[in-house]
């Protein structure tokens, strides 16, 4: 008899736990609040403008690769992406700019040539965040923490002889204080912590590995736009029986004698052999589990950042703008101390802009561009948003009119506006954090949820807000993880 799994919510962790159990030969249904799958990795359509909505950087694409090969699939059949010549370009008040190119020669030829900074300097640097993936990637990315066999492997064993040289005892900043001379290469490499949502001065210098991702290995960029992923492994899914029902937010978890049975969804109870939970983990618990033992330190966790983004049409074009753009603060520690520790936006917000018009042409009119344009926020403790909103809007077309000598105002067709509060109520994710539990301490691996629940039989997690973290290649290695768990 062939068993059932029932997945809630169709984030790309949830689509791909659907079809990593459905190759296993469950029959899938999944359970989805929204009338789109997704989640954050959806699309905006704006009059002529089309958008990303969310994660806009493409990194370990073999994460994506992997689950139509798993399924039998030739991958380039339903999903192709391009390397980035320029993973970013980089921008300061005081008319510095930066390309960081994806040759490593060439970047660090361009920061020596840019900044005084030696190309040595790069070169380590990369070296040093290559040797922290190899230690850990194998140990911390594809296994799970909460099984004993993933402490008392070779591999782990080996990450305990190099604890010292992982940066767990220093912070991200404190590193990279050691390895740059320049101000400014120090703060790009800080950056790095926002890709988790957390603070460079407070987080752990283990999470100099991220630079490894984006450099060594590279960025890339899907050739329609980053929210394929979630279209093409959606189709993979369908074409593999599973069966999708939008607009049913579930309303709980159906547990019998520390059993998971099933879910209610509209008033009427599903039943199955195992249940996935893809809903952002501290929501669930304080709904659909509400009833069950609750993971009470877990669940106090400080929260990571949020993102407000502007989603602006605008009607000329900027050939010194490329896909990814970071407009810089001039006072960084500020910045960050005004988003974890006052609740609030800086006045002079560093700025991200996407423009994916400028490798897919048609996501905007000639002549136009597509900007998302997000700026690093608290996520919601229940601040005066509208006002807040507004005052980093005005901060944010000064600055971008100061660097690109323009008047940014005029030239916005359409807008649209994503703000803590409505990524909380589009994605269920708690406060509006983008990444779960913040990273803003060298525990902070050890403290997400497992991939599965300790207390309630057959029933399990992936996504962002569990084991191994968020962003997409994360969060397609949760759904691996957790399926591996799961008997055919």
């Amino acid at each position: 008899m062939t068993k059932k799994a029932l997945i809630i919510g169709s984030g790309i962790a949830g689509i791909a736990a659907a079809i990593r159990l459905a190759v296993k030969g469950f029959d899938v249904e999944v359970f989805e609040g929204n009338s789109y799958p997704g989640g954050k990795l959806s699309e905006i359509q704006l009059g002529e403008y089309r958008f990303d909505a969310g994660p806009s950087l493409f990194t370990l694409p073999e994460q994506v690769d992997a689950v139509f090969q798993l399924a039998g699939k030739e991958p380039k059949e339903y999903f192709a992406y391009d390397k980035l010549d320029v993973t970013c370009q980089y921008f300061w008040e005081d008319g510095t700019s930066l390309k960081a190119y994806a040759d490593l020669n060439r970047f660090a030829k361009e920061v020596q040539s840019k900044l005084g900074e030696a190309e040595l300097s790069i070169h380590e640097a990369l070296r040093q965040s290559a040797f922290i993936y190899n230690s850990l990637a194998p140990l911390f990315m594809n296994r799970s923490l909460h099984r004993f066999d993933t402490w008392t492997n070779p591999l782990a064993l080996k990450s305990y002889l190099r604890m010292g040289k992982l940066g767990i005892f220093s912070t991200m900043n404190e590193a990279n204080q050691k390895q740059f001379t320049h101000p400014k290469l120090i703060q790009l490499f800080n950056r790095y912590a926002t890709y988790n949502g957390s603070n460079p001065y407070e987080t752990p210098a283990t999470l100099n590995i991220i630079p490894h991702l984006e450099f060594n290995i590279g960025a890339f960029f899907p050739k329609k736009g980053m929210h394929d992923i979630t279209q093409s492994l959606f189709k993979l899914s369908e074409e593999l029986g599973v069966n999708y029902h939008f607009g049913q937010k579930v309303e709980r978890v159906l547990v019998e004698a520390g059993v998971a049975k099933g879910i209610r969804a509209k008033g009427e109870d599903h039943y199955a052999d195992l249940v996935v939970n893809n809903m952002d983990m501290v929501n669930a618990y304080k709904t659909i589990l509400k009833d069950q033992r609750q993971p009470k330190l877990l669940l106090k966790q400080a929260k990571s950042s949020s993102a407000l983004i502007f989603y602006w049409g605008v009607k000329r074009d900027f050939p010194e703008l490329d896909l990814h753009n970071i407009f810089f603060s001039d006072n960084y520690p500020l910045e960050f101390e005004h988003i974890f520790k006052r609740g609030t936006i800086y006045e002079d917000p560093t700025i991200y802009l996407n423009i994916t018009s400028t490798h897919k042409n048609d996501d905007a009119p000639a002549g136009c561009m597509n900007w998302f344009t997000m700026i690093n926020v608290p996520n919601n403790q229940g601040q005066d948003w509208d006002q807040m909103i507004a005052e980093a809007k005005r901060n944010i077309i000064h600055k971008l009119n100061r660097i690109l000598k323009t008047d940014v105002e005029s030239l916005i067709e359409v807008e649209e506006i994503l703000d803590p509060r409505t990524i909380e109520s589009k994605t269920s994710s708690a406060q509006g954090a983008l990444y779960g539990n913040s990273s803003n301490n060298k525990f902070a691996a050890f403290l997400r949820h497992a991939n599965y629940s300790s207390s309630i039989k057959n029933l399990y997690f992936c996504g962002g807000s569990v084991h191994p973290g968020g962003g997409i290649p994360l969060c397609l290695l949760s759904a691996k993880i957790m399926t591996e768990m799961v008997e055919g």
